[in-house]
């Protein structure tokens, strides 16, 4: 069963205009199977290879040049951080290629990948990000998505009650998921991560006791949605801090958080103060901190943390299924009011706030007037909430109903 992905038009996109395209993202997000997908709508057939296939990837590693001879264009090279030298190699092919898209690569680990890429292939490369099944895409919604944007018009996609939204919360969107034929999820989860530490986190990291970063990464997702704060995570699990940031810099590589950054009028500023964690996928975080069922996520201590990664997910979907880099910020003063997502686009700024309430009023804007007061201008704001419809909660915030995420 195939279900349409929305980054599919960004890969026909980019494939022509660059030689090579770049398809990222976590295992067991879809990338094989999509690209997999278009190529069997393509003359001349593409051929596939897998460099998790050990003579594979023994060719590319020993000689990548003959490696890439024997696999000549159009073709798909699959997990291609297993042989980063590739890239280096690709460069001369790309630059005399007659035609756009002849190589398509996917890859599960950013910063390697990233680090290569610049190095190698700048100019010469589309990128493109694919997460988890977006509630757009489980809807069947198949054209381009549009940023999220209150003064664009929205149609329901995704569940609309609350107990449906935490069933989507704690399944998660990985692809496998939404088979009819779909594993129990608790169990497929547990594979995972068995997977993820053994594959990934071995090979990026030399971590020698695995205890204590699965201990970390609970600790983690029961962070989700908060301030980091390295001292805490480092004292709730019994590493050092350096040991806390070395670790989540491995889950951003190999795309498992995303560290929303807090917003500054000095772009100069914005990496400069503490981050977010949100998980990227949310129903890995819920099964990290014992969440099995939606109706026990949505009354627990979690409840709201959980709701705002599920939004803030989608909206960081909503871009990168396009090509795009995210760009989301949070805002937040030393007297702890907040704005939970600024969206900067189009030399503009808009407000998101997140609220688990059907009916939120005008207190749930203290952030956004209190930002307005600092003397930085917004554009149209939105109050995402369980409210059914859309509708105006000030002249210009609208509130939008969860369902309408696209």
């Amino acid at each position: 069963m195939y279900i349409p992905r929305l980054a599919e038009r960004a890969v026909e996109r980019l494939s022509a205009s660059f030689p090579v395209v770049l398809l990222t993202g976590a295992r067991q997000v879809g990338k094989t199977t999509m690209l997999r997908h278009l190529a069997a709508q393509q003359q001349p057939r593409r051929r596939y290879v897998s460099l998790d296939d050990f003579a594979a990837r023994s060719l590319a590693l020993e000689d990548p040049g003959l490696f890439l001879q024997a696999n000549p264009p159009p073709v798909i090279i699959d997990e291609v951080q297993h042989a980063p030298d590739l890239l280096a190699h690709l460069k001369p092919l790309a630059d005399r290629a007659d035609g756009m898209g002849g190589w398509w690569l996917t890859g599960s680990q950013h910063f390697p990948l990233m680090r290569g890429v610049s190095e190698s292939l700048a100019g010469r490369v589309g990128v493109v990000t694919l997460m988890g099944m977006s509630t757009a895409e489980e809807s069947g919604i198949q054209h381009p998505l549009l940023p999220f944007r209150p003064d664009r018009p929205t149609a329901g996609a995704g569940p609309a009650t609350l107990p449906d939204i935490f069933e989507r919360i704690v399944r998660g969107g990985f692809p496998r998921l939404l088979h009819p034929d779909a594993p129990p999820v608790e169990a497929w989860y547990d594979a995972y991560l068995q997977t993820y530490v053994e594959r990934d986190v071995r090979s990026l990291m030399n971590i020698r006791n695995l205890a204590d970063f699965s201990r970390f990464l609970r600790v983690a997702a029961g962070r989700t949605g908060r301030l980091l704060n390295y001292s805490d995570i480092a004292r709730d699990v019994g590493v050092t801090v350096n040991t806390i940031k070395d670790w989540l810099e491995l889950l951003v590589a190999t795309f498992q958080v995303h560290m929303l950054r807090p917003y500054f009028s000095n772009i100069g500023k914005r990496q400069t103060k503490n981050a977010k964690l949100y998980f990227v996928e949310p129903g890995l975080a819920c099964h990290l901190v014992g969440w099995r069922s939606g109706r026990t996520a949505s009354s627990g201590a979690m409840a709201g943390a959980l709701f705002e990664n599920h939004v803030v997910a989608q909206l960081i979907a909503s871009y990168r299924h396009r090509g795009l880099e995210p760009p989301l910020w949070f805002w937040r003063d030393k007297e702890g009011r907040e704005v939970d997502v600024l969206i900067a686009e189009d030399g503009k700024l808009f407000a998101v706030e997140v609220k688990l309430s059907a009916a939120p009023d005008r207190k749930a804007l203290a952030g956004v007037r209190a930002i307005e007061r600092g003397g930085t201008q917004l554009a149209e704001g939105a109050v995402v909430c369980l409210a059914q419809e859309r509708m105006p909660l000030t002249r210009t915030v609208q509130l939008i109903p969860v369902s309408h995420l696209r």
